[in-house]
């Protein structure tokens, strides 16, 4: 599964798509992938790196 972070609220989710709208915020949002894909992450499934405001 990918983690996504909407890029207007911040809420986060693991699917395998992110949806249309966002469940938070209710807006239409481009969603970001922010799965950590690096070892830098120490064992965690997002990249707290990505989608910080």
């Amino acid at each position: 599964m990918t983690n996504w972070i909407c890029d207007k609220c911040g809420y986060t989710l693991e699917a395998e798509t992110p949806p249309e709208e966002c469940p938070s915020c209710k807006e239409k949002c481009s969603f970001v992938d922010n799965s950590c894909y690096t070892p830098d992450c120490e064992g965690k499934k997002t990249d707290p790196r990505i989608g910080k405001r």
